[in-house]
Formats: C-alpha cells, structure tokens, sequence
C-alpha cells in the first residue's frame, strides 16, 4: 500500500507541475497579448497572472488530466478558465484575433523550448533530484507541445478556430464562428465518442489522436535537435 502510494505521488509531482505551468502561462499570454493590442479586460480582472489559482477551471486542469492518466489515454492535455477578450476593444480586431490566439500556443512551445535547453543543467544537481527533474522536463516539453498542437486545432472556440477565423472572408468568419457553441461537444466526440465507435466496428477512427501524436513527435524532435538534445 505505502509503495502504490510513493508511487502515485510520485506521478502527480511530476505532472502536476508541468500542467500548471503550461496552462497558467497559456492564458497569461492570452492576456497580456490583448492588452498589448487594446483590451485590457484580463489584466483588470487579474487574469494576467503567473499565479495558476487564478486560471484552475476545476474539471479541464484537475479532473480531466487526472481521468486521462488513470485511463492510459494515448495524449494528455488540459484547460483552464478561458481569458477574457473583448475583441471589438482591439485596435485591429479582425488581425489582432490572430495575434491573441496565437500567443497561448507560441508560449507553450517557448515553455517547450526552455524545457529543452535545462536539460543540459541537469548535471549540477545530486542524482535524486536530477532524475525528478528530468521528469518533471521531459513531460512539461512534451505536454506543451501537445497543448499547443492543440488548441491549434481548427475548431472554435480553440485557438486554432480563432485563428480561422480571423484569416476567412467576413461572411465565412461570422459562419465559422457560429460553430463556436458546438465545438467542445464535437471535440469530446472526435477525441471519446467516435475511436470508441470505432473500436467497436473495427475500424480506427482515433482520427484527432493520430494528429496529435504525429505533429507532437514531429515538433519535439525539432525543438530537440535546435536545443543540442538529438
């Protein structure tokens, strides 16, 4: 019992740092980058913090990572309270939505990128707490990575769909944008619902799986060989 305890503590000590950094980073930049451009509707409501109890939304940072680990899902990944944006309040609304978007993933891979590079500091700690923190950066590395590729997906409201948004003609944004209400529903569909109908069939649907682990490995391998790691 004592030693699935150390274990499962063990587990969460290396996880749980790299998701809150990721994350709480991930909406930080959210909100700075608009109130760079504008709106400084995060910065008046505290959200542009390094402070995670500010960004914790309960089931996407706590619950949905800890149910995707005991599960053994093929990806983990997790999400906080949503920044505030007021978009008409930006200077260029329809540019400065890409911009916004954009600057959670671009933090996480530059969380990726440091991650990475502290691996060569590894050498001035005592071997028990280098090995600790080598998990702790091997998986904050790959989990920005996937959190990033993400919410680049291109379904509203993730980043990506944002982004889509912001770069289709006005008449086909505001269309596009009207997916927003269904796309978390269809996300839980492509990523839960529709590999389990497959599996049933026979048939691999695990589609959104797929993506993320081909485009993770692809990133990681080249943040890897920029980093002096391959």
């Amino acid at each position: 019992m004592n030693q699935a305890f150390t274990v499962i503590v063990y587990q969460v000590s290396i996880w749980a740092i790299p998701i809150l950094v990721a994350i709480t980073f991930h909406e930080a930049a959210h909100g700075f980058v608009a109130s760079v451009l504008g709106d400084d509707t995060a910065w008046r409501l505290g959200r542009v913090s390094f402070n995670p109890i500010k960004h914790i939304d309960p089931f996407g940072t706590i619950i949905l990572p800890a149910l995707l680990l005991l599960v053994r899902a093929p990806f983990l990944f997790g999400y906080a309270k949503p920044v505030p944006v007021k978009f008409v309040a930006l200077r260029n609304p329809r540019r400065d939505m890409i911009l916004v978007a954009a600057a959670g993933p671009a933090m996480n891979l530059v969380l990726a990128t440091c991650s990475a590079f502290a691996f060569h500091l590894l050498s001035l700690f005592p071997a028990p707490a280098s090995a600790w923190i080598a998990a702790n950066l091997k998986n904050a590395l790959v989990l920005n990575v996937v959190l990033a590729v993400f919410n680049l997906l291109p379904l509203p409201p993730l980043d990506g769909g944002r982004i889509v948004t912001g770069l289709l003609p006005k008449t086909l944004a505001a269309r596009y944008s009207q997916l927003e209400p269904f796309g978390f529903p269809l996300l839980i569909g492509l990523i839960f619902v529709l590999p389990t109908l497959g599996a049933h069939l026979g048939i691999n649907l695990d589609v959104i799986s797929q993506v993320i682990s081909r485009s993770t490995h692809a990133i990681v391998s080249v943040i890897l060989r920029i980093t002096a790691n391959a």
